[in-house]
């Protein structure tokens, strides 16, 4: 791994303390509220100075090379940076719902998933916790931990911030969830996400590549994105695939997504109070097709 070398080097502490001198006035995330989180103020995505978990378990429902036999060691991060008002996981997103702990017992969940025998370590929604995920896996190296590190995002990130990542991450999975500004506004509360996503998934491709497998079909290293499809072709669905053919390369591998229903507060919103059609998928299916974007995975 990666980050090995740069713990023997002193480079991931060097980070560590990087990363941690942000959070005085927290600018990890497009929002930059600023606000002094080692002093315990929260800015949008409600974090403080500790890591809140809403749980860290194996996990089976990854794309196949994420989950494989033995399953993902997934960690979900209480609290988020975007706002989405079909969030299906609202009570740790938005609600704070989720235990308080220190970087040594996060570090101690991660060997402990490492032990149950999971492929990696998926952390999900993990942006504005960042500083706190460098300190545990400094903490875990010295005990063994050598997995793979899953960047599990909304996509939603700042391009200096992933910095700190380079050589620390794998596989990077992240969202690409709008061409629009103002709708990703409108429905995520997230200002500017086009331009904030594109060039940050860039840098995640820059950093680790296309996805890359092992012999048993687990990747290794590299980028999958996912993307959700919404109704009435709210995501962008069309024009992010012809950006990523054009832009990363028609080598990408895509999750093309067809699971979105109307959950949190999109049941009352007429835009989004419906389930995606079977026409509305298969219109997102050709375009994979009509942008040569064979690599990856859709839904039945």
């Amino acid at each position: 791994m990666n980050y090995l070398t740069l713990y023997q080097s002193g480079e991931l502490l060097k980070r560590v303390r990087t990363a941690y001198a942000r959070l005085a006035a927290c600018d990890l995330c497009p929002h930059d509220c600023g606000v002094n989180r080692l002093r315990g103020e929260r800015g949008v995505c409600g974090a403080g100075a500790h890591p809140a978990i809403a749980s860290a378990n194996v996990h089976h429902g990854e794309e196949p090379p994420i989950s494989g036999e033995r399953g993902s060691g997934t960690i979900f991060l209480t609290g988020c940076s975007l706002k989405c008002r079909f969030c299906q996981n609202f009570p740790i997103s938005q609600m704070g719902n989720g235990e308080t702990i220190t970087t040594k017992v996060l570090a101690d969940r991660m060997l402990r998933l490492q032990r149950q025998g999971v492929h990696n370590i998926n952390f999900v929604t993990p942006t504005h916790y960042l500083p706190q995920i460098l300190a545990a896996l400094y903490l875990a190296i010295p005990q063994g931990f050598r997995l793979p590190l899953v960047w599990n995002s909304s996509g939603y990130e700042k391009v200096d911030a992933l910095a700190l990542l380079d050589g620390v991450v794998d596989v990077f999975l992240p969202d690409m969830k709008y061409v629009v500004n103002e709708t990703a506004e409108r429905f995520s509360s997230a200002p500017g996400y086009r331009d904030h996503n594109r060039p940050a998934v860039r840098e995640m491709l820059r950093q680790v590549g296309h996805l890359e497998l092992d012999d048993e079909g687990l990747a290794v290293k590299g980028l999958i994105i996912r993307h959700l499809v919404l109704p009435d072709g709210l995501a962008g669905t069309r024009e992010t695939l012809s950006w990523i053919a054009e832009n990363l390369g028609t080598e990408t591998h895509i999750s093309l997504m067809r699971q979105y229903f109307p959950a949190h507060l999109a049941v009352d919103m007429p835009s989004l109070g419906r389930k995606i059609t079977d026409d509305e998928y298969a219109e997102a299916v050709q375009a994979l097709e009509d942008f040569d974007l064979e690599n990856g995975w859709v839904q039945d």
